[in-house]
């Protein structure tokens, strides 16, 4: 695991896994959120997110956080490890209500400079029809993947924990 990629609903835990697990196996976090977001929410084209990334996985090792399904083809190619958080949507909406309650007019550590958190009616949407609009695919598109790519999907917290768990013992 040295190219590894963490997708999955807004509130699935992302952004906290990459970073726990950046420290565990020191390998440095990109979170996407933080690269494509611009102050005050705007956004970054999708042909210069292709560039970013595109450069990105050219690295020896890196872990990078977020879904951005237009251009995860360059991350699934890229990864040899592709960690899916399979998380419950009421889990993620009741994470992502926490995080604007946490955040609220602050910018968190993952997120661009200039983006301060706020409820997004769209947002908990997005969230909550994500296991019909979004997952789906995914998983098509994971069962689709070479033998040689690694596909971990984790479906709770206490999954989460436990493959965590793993790299304590490894590296100690």
């Amino acid at each position: 695991m040295k190219k590894i990629i963490l997708i999955g609903s807004g509130g699935s835990g992302k952004s906290t896994l990459a970073k726990q697990l950046g420290n565990k196996l020191n390998i440095k976090v990109h979170h996407l959120d933080a690269l494509f977001w611009k102050p005050n929410w705007e956004g970054v084209p999708k042909e210069e997110q292709r560039k970013v990334q595109n450069e990105l996985v050219k690295e020896d090792e890196w872990i990078i956080d977020g879904n951005y399904g237009g251009t995860m083809d360059i991350r699934i190619n890229a990864a040899d490890t592709i960690i899916f958080l399979d998380i419950h949507r009421t889990i993620c909406i009741y994470r992502a209500f926490k995080r604007v309650v946490q955040y609220r007019n602050k910018t968190r550590p993952d997120m661009g400079a200039g983006c301060e958190e706020r409820f997004d009616l769209q947002f908990f949407k997005w969230i909550w029809e994500y296991p019909k609009t979004k997952r789906p695919s995914i998983l098509k598109r994971l069962n689709q993947l070479s033998k040689d790519k690694g596909v971990i999907i984790l479906k709770s917290s206490n999954e989460v924990r436990l493959f965590l768990e793993k790299y304590d013992t490894i590296n100690s």
